[in-house]
C-alpha cells in the first residue's frame, strides 16, 4: 500500500466513526415536543367524541330519544385549539430535527410528518363541517 491509500483509509475511517459524545438540549426538546403534540392529540380525540353530533342508530329512532345534530361549539373550539398546538409542536419538533440531523442514517421521523398531515386534514375537515 502506498502512502496515499493510507493515508486516504486513514481518513476515511476518522469521518466514519461517531463524534457525537452526548446527547444536547436540541435533542431533548425535540422528544418533548413530541410527546406534548402527541398528548394534545390524544386530548383532541377524546374532545372531538364529546364536541362531535351523536349519531343517530335505529334503537334511538324506535325509542324516540332525542339525538344531537350539531357540533357543540364550546367544545369545538377547544378542539381547534388543541389542533392547532399540536400541529405546530409536531412542526417544531420537525425543525429542530432538521438543522441538527445531517446524517443521512438519521432517523426521518415518519411519526412526526404522519401527525402534522393527519392535523391538517381534520382542521380542514372541523371548518367545513362547521361552516355548514
Amino acid at each position: 500500500m502506498t502512502q496515499t491509500e493510507e493515508q486516504s483509509v486513514d481518513t476515511q475511517s476518522k469521518s466514519s466513526t461517531e463524534r457525537r459524545k452526548a446527547t444536547d438540549i436540541w435533542v431533548y426538546a425535540k422528544i418533548g415536543l413530541t410527546i406534548i403534540s402527541w398528548v394534545m392529540f390524544l386530548m383532541a380525540l377524546v374532545m372531538a367524541y364529546y364536541a362531535a353530533p351523536d349519531t343517530e342508530y335505529g334503537v334511538l329512532r324506535y325509542y324516540d330519544i332525542e339525538v344531537r345534530q350539531f357540533w357543540l361549539t364550546p367544545l369545538t373550539g377547544y378542539l381547534y385549539i388543541l389542533l392547532w398546538l399540536s400541529a405546530l409542536g409536531s412542526y417544531c419538533a420537525l425543525l429542530v430535527d432538521k438543522y441538527r440531523s445531517r446524517r443521512q442514517s438519521d432517523n426521518a421521523h415518519f411519526n412526526l410528518l404522519f401527525l402534522i398531515t393527519v392535523n391538517m386534514i381534520w382542521l380542514v375537515f372541523i371548518l367545513i363541517n362547521i361552516k355548514s
